[in-house]
């Protein structure tokens, strides 16, 4: 049977340059109207019991070349259930080698999130009791915007995800935090008499769609829409950022995956102009109250910090910081796998970013009074 190689369907990303046999030289496409790149996700036909040499020959020029390193690709018999697969990186190109059992096999970055199981989220959780959802607009391609909020508590907290489509790990912890944040666990009540939450599964459906690593369907990086946000080019943000204002928030959380660093850890905002010490003592509270509760997470590796006043004011968790004088947090988590705690098999996956998510919500109840 003759190999193939497709990419055509819900966030498939690959360019195939030759296919000798089992041995295929493949190219990433870059994002629409922008230069980025490093998502893939593609379906090979035909390789039953073939030992595959998969080489995605461009990755040098990717966004972030510290990437590849020490990093393994995802593999899937059933695009359900997913591992990682023999990987080597060497003078840019990236070699996937396997063997598949059946007929069909999937390789991805990370464990896809695909839209339709976003909408079945949304449709699962706004069906649950005390839930209510809203259509906040639609996206540049249509695609609707959706809010959840739940809880009646006086504290306001948000939490958002997946504003670079790539970072699916990104939408496995919303699935997490959502599914705790609705059951009868008593810090899931504590949360919800505490506080209002809204949560934006996917800030990026359309990337998502269409196989972008960072940038939405006019080529931009959401996380760098903050500052002036505009219905023509990035309506998501803009459309978030009012939203946010009409609530107003003593917490927020920005989800997202990083390429290169093998570390869950957050990012702050300790650069904002108006950084105030109570901010500091709250978002370092959280921090030391996660890391007791889980080895999966850290404070010893992560970005530097920015000098007072010297912040990216166009990134959502400096730009919200300074705007409502609150806790706002980026988590991250790592595309490679928790090399404090890695996992041979699957790497950092899909199941561990939701039971991160879990142990984030159990965290915030922990220090929910404080803010």
């Amino acid at each position: 049977m003759t190999i193939t190689i497709s990419a055509d369907f819900d966030a498939g990303n690959i360019e195939v340059q030759s296919l000798d046999g089992a041995r295929a030289e493949l190219t990433i496409r870059k994002d629409h109207k922008s230069d980025f790149y490093q998502w893939f996700y593609f379906r090979v036909d035909g390789a039953a019991g073939r030992a595959l040499e998969l080489n995605i020959t461009n990755c040098t020029g990717a966004a972030y070349p510290l990437g590849w390193p020490d990093y393994r690709a995802c593999v899937s018999d059933d695009n359900v259930d997913w591992r990682r697969a023999d990987t080597r990186y060497a003078d840019g190109t990236l070699t996937i080698r396997h063997t598949p059992a059946g007929d069909m096999a999937w390789f991805a970055y990370f464990a896809p999130y695909s839209s339709d199981r976003h909408q079945a989220l949304v449709n699962r959780i706004a069906g649950q009791a005390g839930v209510t959802h809203r259509l906040l607009g639609r996206t540049l391609d249509g695609r609707p915007l959706d809010l959840l909020t739940l809880g009646n508590g006086p504290k306001q907290v948000w939490l958002y995800a997946r504003q670079h489509p790539g970072e699916t790990m990104a939408e496995w912890w919303m699935e997490g935090a959502l599914d705790f944040l609705v059951s009868d666990d008593a810090a899931a009540r504590k949360l919800r008499d505490a506080a209002t939450l809204h949560v934006v599964p996917n800030m990026n459906p359309d990337g998502s769609a269409r196989g972008h690593l960072r940038t939405n369907a006019a080529g931009k990086n959401l996380n760098r829409e903050w500052a002036d946000p505009t219905m023509d080019f990035s309506p998501v943000v803009f459309l978030v950022s009012a939203a946010m204002d009409e609530t107003g928030g003593a917490f927020a959380m920005d989800v997202h995956g990083d390429e290169a660093i093998p570390f869950v850890f957050m990012a702050g905002f300790d650069g904002v102009p108006s950084l105030t010490p109570r901010q500091v003592e709250n978002y370092d509270a959280y921090l030391a109250a996660l890391e007791a509760r889980t080895a999966d997470f850290q404070t010893k590796y992560g970005y530097p910090k920015a000098g007072l006043g010297k912040a990216n004011m166009t990134m959502s968790t400096n730009q919200l910081a300074e705007r409502f004088g609150a806790v706002r947090m980026t988590l991250e988590m790592p595309f490679k796998d928790n090399k404090d705690a890695p996992d041979p098999v699957e790497g950092w996956s899909p199941k561990r970013s939701k039971a991160l998510a879990v142990d984030c919500m159990r965290t915030l109840a922990e220090i929910i009074d404080r803010l």
